[in-house]
């Protein structure tokens, strides 16, 4: 099992970061409060998730390990795959998502792509007990101010590409990133602004 990786970022793609260890690359999958706090030429620890299946070994990276855990107890509800948990993580902070699921807030839950009326009703009924467990800490990974720097694609492009990977339809995402984009010209602060938007 591969609990680790600590190397140079060589290009990012949302939500896959390609590192460099060693001289091996690893495509590592990330939450988009992961990778908006990533920047290409930067040396960075992202604890590791590995899935093996019949066609595919995945790897998918967190800054911190709590970030891991909560995927990995998310995984454990039925009806929840690794991009939903992925989806989950990038609308909600760990700290919401504890503080959502304590609270019983369906409304919250179902803002998530792909997360509906009976599966958030599933993941509040699964997660309460096993959240119990969890201490929080009280800074939340989302609010980084790195910038991150996109070759080829505008940032409005990238930020539609990332919100479309985690499951929102393509106008969708577009409608998200339009009432967002404002002033900003990195695609790390419309992403973080269009998942604000969808907390209010």
């Amino acid at each position: 099992m591969i609990g680790c990786l600590i190397g140079e970022v060589l290009a990012l793609e949302a939500p896959t970061v390609l590192l460099n260890v060693n001289g091996v690359g690893y495509e590592i999958d990330t939450p988009l409060s992961t990778f908006c706090q990533l920047q290409k030429g930067q040396k960075v620890t992202l604890w590791t998730h590995l899935a093996v299946r019949e066609d595919a070994q995945l790897l998918y990276g967190f800054l911190n390990q709590q970030e891991k855990i909560i995927f990995r107890t998310l995984l454990k509800v039925n009806g929840v795959g690794p991009k939903m948990a992925l989806g989950i993580l990038s609308t909600l902070s760990v700290e919401m998502l504890v503080h959502t699921v304590e609270n019983g807030d369906v409304k919250t839950l179902v803002k998530v792509p792909g997360v509906g009326a009976k599966t958030a009703e599933r993941l509040m009924i699964e997660l309460r007990d096993r959240f119990k467990a969890f201490t929080v800490g009280g800074t939340s990974s989302t609010s980084t101010t790195t910038q991150i720097q996109f070759a080829g694609n505008s940032a409005v492009a990238e930020a539609e590409a990332a919100l479309q990977s985690l499951g929102y339809k393509p106008l969708e995402a577009q409608k998200l990133v339009n009432v967002a984009k404002g002033d900003f010209t990195e695609a790390s602060d419309i992403i973080r602004a269009a998942l604000k938007s969808m907390n209010k």
